[in-house]
């Protein structure tokens, strides 16, 4: 008789078939929640435009409360201050900057910056830049306890940072001036007065003007 015996059907390991994988069903979000989550949006956006065109000085919240055609007791149920307001307005500017390094092709590193600050300076005469002052107590603590615009602004200098070194270890900026330097040298453009200046005289476009400033930057004022 031969060995190879088929193996009863009792002895054989039962058969377990995997259940497929429960997919959780998203919670559903309110129709009061989708309303706020929009008026809040439109808040910003109000704020944000203020800010660019008046400044956190100027600005007041019950501009921006008659802005979206709101109270400004509604306004305060969203944030709390005027400083919490500049500050969700820098977030959702960060949050735009953030995404548009994230997408820049892998190219050379200083046409990268350029790209960035072209970028910036863009936003600003299109009135979409928000502008802060340069000291305000207030403010700055408000900016500086705000976990979302921290970690914005140190993904967006860290991935500058990187391309400034580049930058500098292949010759294509001053290797003897501090990276840090560098770096706030190109923020300051998002609030450079020279692009106002320039866009009063009427005489130039707006890309004329950002690529005059671009090249100023950049290529500065000695003759080549």
């Amino acid at each position: 008789m031969s060995s190879n015996r088929i193996p009863r059907a009792s002895s054989r390991q039962p058969l377990t078939v995997a259940s497929p994988p429960v997919q959780a069903t998203p919670a559903k979000v309110s129709f009061k929640t989708q309303m706020l989550k929009v008026r809040e949006d439109a808040i910003v956006q109000a704020a944000s435009r203020l800010l660019a065109e008046k400044g956190f000085d100027l600005m007041t919240v019950d501009e921006v409360a008659a802005d979206v055609g709101i109270a400004k007791a509604s306004l305060y149920k969203h944030f709390p201050s005027k400083e919490a307001l500049a500050a969700a307005a820098m977030v959702k500017v960060l949050d735009r900057a953030c995404a548009f390094l994230a997408n820049l092709p892998d190219t050379h590193p200083l046409d990268q910056l350029k790209a960035v600050v072209r970028w910036m300076m863009q936003l600003q005469l299109a009135g979409e830049m928000p502008s802060l002052p340069s000291q305000n107590s207030s403010l700055r603590a408000t900016l500086m306890n705000n976990k979302a615009y921290m970690d914005g602004l140190m993904e967006a200098s860290d991935r500058m940072g990187a391309w400034i070194e580049q930058a500098q270890a292949q010759g294509l900026i001053n290797q003897q001036l501090p990276a840090i330097a560098v770096l706030y040298t190109l923020y300051a453009r998002a609030c450079d007065p020279v692009l106002d200046f320039l866009k009063m005289g009427e005489q130039l476009g707006d890309e004329q003007i950002v690529e005059l400033v671009l090249s100023t930057c950049f290529d500065g004022l000695v003759s080549r």
